[in-house]
This record gives C-alpha cells, sequence and structure tokens, in this order.
C-alpha cells in the first residue's frame, strides 16, 4: 500500500483486521520459534522488572499506588505486595523500563516487551490464573498488533517528539490484554479505540526526568482499562488508526505508511525482529560503544591515547542520544544511559558498560567529563537509507595522540536480530538482574517456570515466585 497522509480507503479496515486477528489468534496458530522467542521475552522482561523496582523512581511510584489500598490481585514483581490488575500493570511496566535494559524492536521503535507482560500477567493472576499458551497467545497478540502501529508511524512519532513507549505501546498491551480475557473481534476493535485514546508520551523525559518509565507502565495499564471496559460493553473509537482526522496516526504522524498494519499478517511475525539489549543505555549508545571497543581492542588503546572520537551516526541517533551531555541539565542517571557521549566516555575509560557505570557517583565523575569532552557526533546521511535500517548503526572515528587515525563500523547492535545474544548471555542477564533481589534459587526457579511456560497449567505458579518475600 502506499502513504496515506489523512487515512482514509488505502487504511481503511485496519483497527478492524487487527482486532479479528487478536481474537481469532490460537496457541496452534503459532510457530514453535514464535513460541521460544516470546518465552525468551518473558524472561527477559522479567529481569528487568526485578531490578527495575529497586530503583527509587519505581520505589517512589508504588508506594503512592500502595497507599490507595486496591484489591489485592496481582504481583508487583520485586515487592512484598499485591495490587489491583491495573496498579500492577503500572509498576511492572514501569520497573521494566527503568534501566533501559528493555528488548526493544528497533524499526518500531518500541520496547514491547515491557507493557505486554505486566499487562498479561496482572491480568491472567487477577483473573485466578490461566495456561500459559494462554500467556504466549496473548503476549504474540500484542507484540503482532502493536509493533504494526509502530512500524506504520516510520519514526514519524518520534521525529515529533511522542514517546512510542507511551504511544503506540497501548495497543500492544490493548491487544495482549484483549486476547487474554478472550474478548470477541468486537470489544478487541473497541479496546483498540479506548486504548488508542489513552496513548501519550513526551521524549523530553529523556534528559533525567523520572517520567519516561511511567509512560510505559501507563501504557500497559491502558491496556489493562481498555480491555477490561471493552468487556463491559465500553466503546472506543471503532477506525481509531486509520481515522483521518482525530485518529491516532493521523494525529500524531501525519504521513504514515498503510502497509505495515496488516500486510502479511500472521504470516510475518514481528515478535521474532525484536532484539535484546546487553547493556543499560540508549541503542544507538550501544553500537557506538561496541565501535570504540573494537577500535580500542585491535589497537590495545587506552583512554590517554585519544585525543578525540567522532560517531557518525543516523539522524534518529543523532536526536536521540548524541545531544550535549552538559552536567548542569542533568536530573539524573537517564540522562547518562542515554547519551552517546557519555557512553563512550564510559567505554574507554572502564572498558565496560554495565548497570555500574551508569549511577549517581560516576554521571558527574570530573575524570568522565573530561573525556566526554573529547567526543563528537556527526551525521552520517548513508544511515538514514533503506527505511530506517541502520538507524541505531554508528562509524567511529579515533584520532589518537600520536596523530594516528583510526575506524571501526557498527551496523548492527549487539542483541538485535541481527546480531543475536545467545541463549547463555540471555539467561546471565536475567540471573544477574534478579539476583539483585531474589536468592539465587529463587531466580532459577523462576527462569526453570518460564522455560516450561506452554506446559504450566496455572500462570499463578510464576506470579507467586515474582512476590519478593517481605
Amino acid at each position: 500500500m502506499n502513504s496515506n497522509p489523512h487515512g482514509g480507503t488505502a487504511a481503511a479496515g485496519a483497527t478492524r483486521q487487527l482486532a479479528e486477528f487478536a481474537s481469532a489468534l490460537k496457541f496452534e496458530d503459532l510457530p514453535a520459534a514464535v513460541v521460544e522467542k516470546a518465552k525468551t521475552c518473558v524472561l527477559d522482561t522479567l529481569g528487568c522488572c526485578i531490578f527495575g523496582a529497586t530503583l527509587q523512581p519505581v520505589r517512589k511510584l508504588a508506594t503512592m499506588l500502595m497507599e490507595e489500598n486496591c484489591a489485592q490481585q496481582s504481583a508487583a514483581f520485586g515487592f512484598a505486595q499485591r495490587t489491583s490488575a491495573s496498579h500492577a500493570a503500572l509498576i511492572n511496566g514501569a520497573s521494566a523500563h527503568a534501566f533501559q535494559l528493555d528488548e526493544i524492536h528497533i524499526e518500531a521503535t518500541l520496547h514491547p516487551g515491557s507493557v505486554a507482560v505486566p499487562a498479561v500477567l496482572a491480568l491472567a493472576e487477577a483473573n485466578g490464573g490461566v495456561s500459559g499458551r494462554d500467556i504466549i497467545t496473548a503476549l504474540a497478540a500484542g507484540y503482532e498488533c502493536g509493533v504494526r502501529v509502530g512500524l506504520a508511524g516510520k519514526g514519524g512519532m518520534f521525529a515529533r517528539g511522542f514517546h512510542n513507549q507511551g504511544t503506540s505501546g497501548v495497543f500492544v498491551a490493548a491487544a495482549a490484554a484483549a486476547r487474554l480475557l478472550h474478548l470477541d473481534a468486537v470489544q478487541t476493535k473497541h479496546a483498540l479505540g479506548i486504548a488508542g485514546s489513552q496513548g501519550a508520551g513526551l521524549m523530553a523525559v529523556q534528559e533525567g526526568a523520572m517520567t519516561k518509565a511511567f509512560h510505559s507502565g501507563r501504557a500497559a495499564q491502558s491496556g489493562v482499562y481498555a480491555a477490561k471496559l471493552a468487556r463491559l460493553g465500553y466503546t472506543g473509537i471503532p477506525d481509531v488508526l486509520e481515522a483521518g482526522y482525530g485518529g491516532f496516526l493521523s494525529s500524531l504522524v501525519g504521513e504514515y505508511q498503510t502497509g505495515p498494519l496488516i500486510s502479511e499478517l500472521g504470516k510475518r511475525w514481528e515478535i521474532l525482529r525484536v532484539g535484546f539489549k546487553p547493556a543499560p543505555a540508549s541503542n544507538g549508545s550501544i553500537t557506538a560503544m561496541a565501535a570504540l571497543d573494537d577500535i580500542m581492542r585491535k589497537h590495545n588503546l587506552t583512554a590517554d591515547d585519544i585525543e578525540s572520537v567522532t560517531a557518525h551516526v543516523s539522524t534518529n541517533t543523532l536526536h536521540h542520544c548524541g545531544w550535549e551531555y552538559d552536567p548542569a541539565k542533568i536530573q539524573g542517571v537517564l540522562a547518562s544511559q542515554m547519551n552517546l557521549r557519555y557512553g563512550m566516555a564510559v567505554m574507554a575509560l572502564e572498558r565496560r558498560a554495565t548497570v555500574e557505570q551508569f549511577t549517581e557517583d560516576k554521571m558527574r565523575d570530573p575524570v568522565i567529563l573530561e573525556f566526554v569532552r573529547r567526543v563528537q557526533v556527526e551525521l552520517e546521511p548513508a544511515f538514514d537509507a533503506d527505511g530506517g535500517k541502520f538507524r541505531v548503526a554508528c562509524r567511529a572515528v579515533v584520532v589518537c595522540r600520536n596523530g594516528e587515525k583510526l575506524e571501526a563500523q557498527v551496523l548492527y547492535r549487539k542483541g538485535s536480530h541481527e546480531d543475536p545474544m545467545s541463549a547463555a548471555e540471555i539467561d546471565a542477564k536475567f540471573m544477574e538482574l534478579a539476583g539483585r533481589s531474589f536468592a539465587p534459587e529463587t531466580a532459577r526457579r523462576i527462569a526453570e517456570t518460564v522455560a516450561e511456560l506452554e506446559r504450566i497449567e496455572d500462570s499463578s505458579e510464576l506470579t507467586q515466585l515474582l512476590l519478593r518475600q517481605a
């Protein structure tokens, strides 16, 4: 299909078709690779949730919500309490996205797991537990519908300053929640319409506000609200995606691509293009750090050997994480995680990028700030080609103090579907993150339960494990 700036006939029926797909999807329809990928997404997301629950922004959010004394229906992962399904989805969605470690679909600029998994598990527990097959099917429905909304936008939401996690993320959660509650096609269409009216989030948060992760939590919560309301007969915008005036895409994007919304639906599985993150930083920063690491390893350099570094990146990366790192404007650790200049500095100085490199103590470290001043970021127009395929690529150029000029290029982020992390690497990431709150044996039981998810009859077996012992 062709681009259509105002919705209309080219996009007609897209909301309905996505709703019909989600409501009709069965576990038996899922290829084995999709089932395995869904389980990996659950494990990775749960590790992010458990670690995120230790962070102050999430704890502040949980404190406020727990004070409301809602129904004790669903677990807040990494906490010792339960709360209502909608509040649990909010807390767990925020914790999943709280430290920039959650999986991502690069082309859609979306972290689907951190909205789908919290919404589905919260509703599953509130409904007395469901089968693991139902969970996997609901997640697959949510990923396919929500990711396609992000793809249709062609990066337009991000370019306008919207945060896809809070905007198109609501469709991930709503489709997943609707499928878990076994809504029919009409109810699911209204769930999508209700969710679309709730989509929100501004990218100015990336320079340090606590609110970025809140967008993810609110998207998960919005999906829960949307599905529960639709089940009661509450109506939403029936053509929310394709409406020409006041529709989701026409309002938040303007010109959008209609084809990705429904093309090969049920045949091309977007969940298989989701990648995992090896470091708690923005994707453009991770590839830039990898390019610098490659140069330093191959040429046995230290930070003292480097006069300057220039990262040549796409427009997306330039705007997303190439901005000046000004310590006077930094509000929190998130600014260091989102900033490519800071990432390259810690990679040069500490030769690694883990949770320990992104802390309150380090984000204004004078040694790091001195190296940040050696880092420049420039636009590489070639990385804007091919529909954003190379949007997180980086060509790094190092000028050494002895005058030597060295270069390396990384086209795909480690952990992406083009350069995947191994099962062992993802398991190690989960155990490291979960081990900060849970005993190793509990973390291992969670991982083993997720690995057997399609054979579990009652999801409460998993959610019970995710409550921290008081």
